[in-house]
């Protein structure tokens, strides 16, 4: 048998280089990365059904750049926007409330609302 020797002489070749998943990740986020694709169910030349899928991958600061942030206003994601919702929906029944409970004045001058909770 021979004997092979897989020494190299000299400076070994440079091989493509080597990334991580962190490092690819990072990029990513950094950048941002769009992914779109569309599904189409036809039935005999008929459009049954068409989804649009659209998927950004961002950092929160990558998408707050592009103009997203709409996590900041979602009621069921943000505490802020839920405490937000629920004042305003308070405020919103206190007007109704308030204006249900306002005198009704009838053509005579009488207060209605007082005539009802006295029967």
């Amino acid at each position: 048998m021979s004997s092979v020797d897989f020494r190299q002489a000299g400076q070994p070749t440079p091989g493509p280089q080597t990334t991580n998943l962190a490092d690819i990740l990072e990029r990513v986020l950094d950048k941002g990365i769009v992914i779109a694709g569309d599904i189409k169910i036809d039935l005999l030349d008929i459009e049954l059904l068409t989804i649009r899928l659209r998927l950004f991958v961002a950092s929160v600061d990558t998408a707050k750049k592009a103009g997203i942030d709409w996590w900041e206003t979602d009621p069921a994601l943000s505490s802020r926007a839920r405490r937000h919702a629920l004042e305003d929906e308070n405020r919103e029944l206190r007007d109704r409330l308030e204006a249900l409970e306002a005198p009704a004045d009838d053509s005579a001058g009488r207060d209605v609302t007082k005539e009802r909770n006295e029967t």
